[in-house]
């Protein structure tokens, strides 16, 4: 009888392990993504390009674009077929300007990583939508918190770099 409530009190410690396991891994991407920014500023202060204000400036107007096409995901996906087209080009653009900019590995890796349409982030978000027709707005709104702070991520990592200015010679 006293192995009775142990058993019972594992299985809820077990269920509850589990249950806070599967709440915690959307958040784990962007643990990563703030590891590696804090990781690469303390070891790789010279093998980071530096600032550039049009990088800067494409990030943060491609997250307002991003965010305003994923609220109307509640709609049916067909009838903002040349909105997702738009956003999706303009995110190739700025993924290939970063793309070509020196020791710009780390940024790339983030851009990826949002950009990916297997993952969990924008481009994830845009191929499910793509692929259902519409989504529920609850889900609608907690991806945008996360595509949000990726986003902000990445702006973050820009405007940190060592501005061109301020390199002593």
């Amino acid at each position: 009888l006293q192995s009775m409530p142990y058993k019972l009190t594992n299985t809820v410690i077990k269920n509850t392990k589990t249950q806070m396991i599967k709440e915690k891994r959307p958040s784990q991407l962007m643990r990563i993504m703030t590891i590696i920014i804090i990781l690469t500023s303390f070891a790789a202060c010279s093998t980071i390009s530096t600032f550039d204000q049009h990088a800067y400036t494409q990030t943060t107007s491609l997250k307002v674009d991003a965010l305003n096409i994923m609220s109307m995901a509640s709609d049916d996906f067909n009838t903002h077929v040349s909105d997702v087209k738009t956003l999706k080009t303009n995110l190739q653009k700025a993924y290939e300007y970063e793309k070509n900019r020196p020791l710009n590995k780390i940024t790339m890796q983030m851009w990826d990583k949002l950009l990916n349409p297997e993952g969990h982030l924008l481009g994830g978000f845009l191929q499910r939508w793509e692929e259902k027709g519409s989504m529920n707005e609850v889900f609608v709104n907690e991806a945008k918190k996360q595509v949000a702070e990726a986003f902000d991520l990445i702006a973050a990592l820009e405007s940190g770099k060592i501005k061109p200015k301020d390199i002593k010679q």
